[in-house]
């Protein structure tokens, strides 16, 4: 069997590698929650959140992608597995069954909230061990501060 090298130390490797995992595992388990709202919105408000959900996703599968094989150029298999998803996502998901739009949106507002809290903190981890992932989740964070900001809009005022 063939092993990827990676141009790293091995300690700076594990720190990188563990970032990427972990915002691996937020980028897919955002990307199945914002499908899971899209499906299930209702609302006043359910054609522009419908659309605003699936940018969402779109960005997340994009950005998860990138986020993977990062990881697999510094020699780590990265795992986006159901079981590994299912076993480690943590940030806040829709209820089962129909979603009110007003509710929707809120849930994204807090799962983008809590995505972006980790991966500040995942950018503060990489700063020496990798600037490259550092700049990979830099790009990420933007995004979905974006994202956060567009849903946040929509309920207001509160």
């Amino acid at each position: 069997m063939t092993t990827v090298r990676s141009t790293l130390p091995d300690d700076a490797r594990k720190v990188a590698c563990e970032a990427l995992q972990d915002t691996l595992v937020d980028l897919l388990g955002l990307s199945l929650v914002g499908k899971q709202a899209h499906w299930n919105v209702v609302g006043p408000r359910f054609r522009s959140i419908h659309l605003q959900l699936d940018e969402v996703v779109t960005a997340a599968r994009d950005f998860a992608d990138t986020v993977a094989e990062r990881s697999a150029a510094l020699g780590v298999p990265p795992d986006g597995r159901p079981e590994t998803i299912a076993k480690a996502f943590t940030l806040p998901a829709p209820k089962e069954g129909w979603v009110r739009d007003s509710d929707a949106v809120q849930m994204m507002v807090e799962a983008l909230q809590d995505a972006v809290g980790r991966l500040r903190e995942r950018i503060d981890a990489t700063e020496k061990a990798d600037p490259v992932t550092q700049d990979l989740l830099i790009g990420v964070t933007a995004e979905l501060e974006k994202q956060r900001w567009m849903f946040d809009a929509e309920n207001f005022p509160r």
